[in-house]
């Protein structure tokens, strides 16, 4: 890839959810880079995600470090259940604009959730991921909406990290999630830990299931597909199937945690591969993919201006960070999770601008998929 040429289209990077943020650095040499740009560009959906449009910087401004970029990866569902967040990604990039942070929130970590009129919701307590169900709900209405939800979710991270303000926020459908990887080509990936799937039987056909009764996790049967311990090249409906599993895995929603990110490197690091960006035909398809499952808010810029802005990040600049804890069990009833000590201190560092300091002094916090 062409490096130090100023002038050159450095178009080709990608910014994507995959339930995470994905940059993909290209050189010249992209034929008809303009018209792809359009295309893609036109593809992604923008939503007032913050619910403060017209209250965002200027659209013709410098988009300047440091940025927090709220990420939230739905799955399909009915058009009239409510939407969860499956997956709680920030990326926190530094003033440089030439490294990032990355780290999820487990979807059942126990939060206060603030108060949200629009959706008729009171300040209560409850996991993280259901904020986004409750903020959806549009009184007088019977369909759900799910850019309001992210709006009170964006708030009870806020309020869970103190992270006042989000430059840019995204929700990913995960069946746009397996276009992309598929448009792609697959993705090479060491899996570190044997993993069973709970869904999906060897040759990616659901798995029968007996009738859920209360208090079963498990009503799935018949042969499991299983991802063992090596190096593997993983289809799209394998990559999705992979990232939800957490049954079985080390930490349970933890362990998801670690596979999650492991997989967004991997896929960042194919991304950025000559086989994409000196491909148009595979390039478009890619764009195409990821632009259709994306819907995005820049508080007045767009997907592409952020591109542009961060051309000097690398997947090898992107640390992963890992959040743990444990069971919430107050007078023996289990809630959800609560983050272990010290992870208000993480945040702090975030919001100080102290993160590599903070790293250096708390290794325990740098998740195996930075290595």
């Amino acid at each position: 890839m062409a490096k130090g040429k100023p002038n050159s289209p450095l178009w080709a990077r990608l910014l994507l959810i995959a339930g995470s943020l994905l940059m993909v650095a290209g050189g010249g040499g992209v034929v008809a880079s303009q018209v792809l740009v359009a295309r893609y560009a036109g593809a992604v959906q923008t939503e007032d995600l913050f619910g403060d449009a017209g209250a965002g910087d200027r659209a013709d401004s410098a988009i300047k470090g440091p940025l927090n970029v709220l990420l939230v990866g739905i799955d399909p569902r009915e058009p009239s259940t409510p939407p969860l967040a499956d997956s709680i990604m920030v990326v926190h990039i530094p003033a440089g604009l030439q490294s990032a942070y990355l780290f999820s929130i487990p979807r059942d970590t126990y939060v206060d959730i603030p108060a949200f009129p629009k959706a008729g919701v009171g300040a209560q307590q409850g996991k993280i991921n259901g904020s986004m169900a409750m903020g959806s709900r549009v009184p007088g209405q019977k369909l759900p909406n799910a850019v309001q939800g992210f709006e009170l979710l964006s708030r009870t991270v806020s309020q869970l990290t103190g992270i006042q303000r989000f430059d840019a926020g995204a929700i990913v459908n995960f069946d746009g999630f397996k276009k992309v990887v598929d448009a792609m080509g697959g993705v090479d990936l060491y899996v570190d830990e044997r993993t069973r799937s709970e869904h999906l039987a060897p040759d990616g056909s659901p798995r029968p299931h007996r009738p859920r009764f209360k208090g079963d996790p498990h009503p799935y049967t018949g042969p499991q597909k299983v991802y063992e311990v090596g190096d593997h090249h993983l289809e799209g409906w394998e990559a999705l199937d992979f990232v939800r599993q957490r049954y079985g895995l080390k930490g349970t929603d933890y362990g998801r945690q670690r596979h999650q990110q492991q997989f967004l490197k991997a896929m960042a690091r194919q991304a950025t591969g000559a086989g994409v960006v000196t491909n148009p035909v595979k390039l478009d398809r890619v764009l195409t993919a990821a632009g259709n499952s994306l819907t995005f808010n820049g508080r007045g810029r767009s997907v592409v201006d952020f591109a542009f802005a961060l051309n000097g990040l690398r997947p090898e600049n992107i640390v992963t960070i890992k959040l743990s804890g444990g069971g919430y069990s107050p007078n023996g009833r289990y809630l959800g999770e609560k983050l272990a000590p010290g992870t208000d201190e993480l945040f702090a560092a975030i919001r100080s601008e102290n993160v590599d300091g903070f790293l250096l002094d708390h290794p325990q916090f740098i998740n195996d998929a930075s290595s």
